[in-house]
């Protein structure tokens, strides 16, 4: 589906719930029902894939947010009330992220979202919920094209943009002439593909080849082929979900010495092996197996308690962005209501969870971090280092 095809979904939506969506401008009324909020209870709601070839990232927010919320309510909750996490999966089909957000806004059902997953899924839903006034924190995308005045967006994760600057900026900065570059074929890759372009041709170099690969994965093998023949020295993947990682494994069999880099959603989400080993990547979050900062601690003390012994980047994040919200649900007070919780997200200044800095700076577009660095996975999946 074109991003324009996304665009008109989007508004027609947007229209079908006008309706409830000025009723919903009066959350804030004496009297009126606050959408998912009880006396015992705040439930914050998300459309994510927990299917599908980003599954990963749907498994990674379930349990990060989650056991951030098992965090808080252990401590008695916010405000006195317990925060609850309702999910439901898309697919990473944005017809039915729409069709959730819909529901969701339609049936009063959560107070705000938090890290709706996916670059198209998010361009669809947007219209929606700034119609609506209903927060969204840390929608799970850092495309440029999501990053504009939305006043009820507060992205939380540093820009897909600048994460690949820095990998241009890199492997152009290594010498390396021959860069291809291989993009998704939805709105996040073949943004991606642009920045990536612009950047190699900014520092004098020129992409060896620039090959599209199908969301599923089902064109693996001519794009092997395309990379066989261009005889790259090095890969961007501009990708994400599980065809990356067999398009890792392919380039490693069939191009062996070439190298690879990717962004930090490229295999996140994903159970890794011995064929990442090697590959750079930017990363937006600290290494969540070290725990050297306050943040990465609390973090591997919430995964532990929840049950989980195996830590990621995805769930990290995950974790961070729920830290965000409770901090934004502790500063409206006892009366919560959509409106007073964007005011109280826009008024976040400097907020450290533990070494690592959250600050909205007053104005949309609202992004909260600014963090990116690099590494170079070993044979673990982990970061060498």
């Amino acid at each position: 589906m074109q991003r324009r095809r996304f665009i008109s979904l989007a508004s027609q939506a947007a229209v079908a719930v006008a309706g409830p969506a000025w009723a919903l401008r009066g959350w804030a009324q004496e009297g009126a029902a606050v959408p998912g909020v009880t006396d015992q209870t705040i439930t914050i709601g998300s459309s994510l894939a927990l299917t599908g070839t980003l599954a990963g990232f749907g498994q990674a927010i379930e349990q990060g947010a989650g056991a951030a919320f098992a965090q808080v309510n252990a401590q008695g909750g916010v405000h006195g009330r317990q925060l609850k996490l309702a999910l439901v999966d898309d697919g990473y089909e944005p017809e039915r992220s729409v069709a959730n957000v819909k529901k969701i806004l339609q049936d009063g059902s959560a107070l705000a979202l938090l890290s709706c997953v996916g670059t198209a899924n998010n361009t669809a839903i947007t219209p929606l919920i700034e119609a609506a006034g209903i927060p969204h924190v840390a929608p799970l995308s850092g495309a440029a094209s999501l990053r504009r005045n939305e006043r009820f967006v507060f992205h939380v994760r540093a820009g897909y943009t600048e994460e690949m600057q820095r990998l241009v900026q890199r492997l152009v900065g290594m010498g390396l002439k021959g860069i291809a570059v291989v993009y998704l074929a939805n709105g996040y890759g073949r943004e991606m593909h642009q920045v990536a372009v612009a950047e190699l041709q900014k520092r004098g170099a020129s992409a060896a080849a620039e090959v599209e690969l199908e969301v599923n994965g089902g064109n693996i093998s001519k794009v092997l082929q395309t990379l066989k023949q261009a005889r790259p020295s090095a890969v961007l993947l501009a990708t994400a979900g599980t065809p990356s990682l067999d398009m890792v494994r392919g380039i490693k069999q069939q191009l062996p010495g070439v190298l690879l880099a990717g962004l930090s959603v490229t295999l996140q989400g994903l159970k890794l092996d011995e064929s990442v080993s090697g590959m750079a990547v930017t990363t937006i979050v600290p290494d969540p197996d070290k725990g050297k900062i306050a943040l990465v601690r609390d973090y591997q003390s919430a995964m532990r308690a929840a049950g989980h012994t195996e830590f990621s980047n995805g769930s990290l994040e995950a974790y961070i962005s729920a830290r965000v919200l409770i901090d934004g649900l502790r500063r409206v007070g006892k009366d919560p209501a959509p409106i007073r919780l964007r005011a109280a997200l826009a008024s976040i200044r400097n907020f450290d969870l533990g070494g690592f800095v959250i600050d909205y700076g007053g104005q949309p577009p609202f992004v909260g971090s600014r963090y990116i660095e690099l590494g170079v996975l070993g044979g673990n999946g982990r970061f060498i280092g």
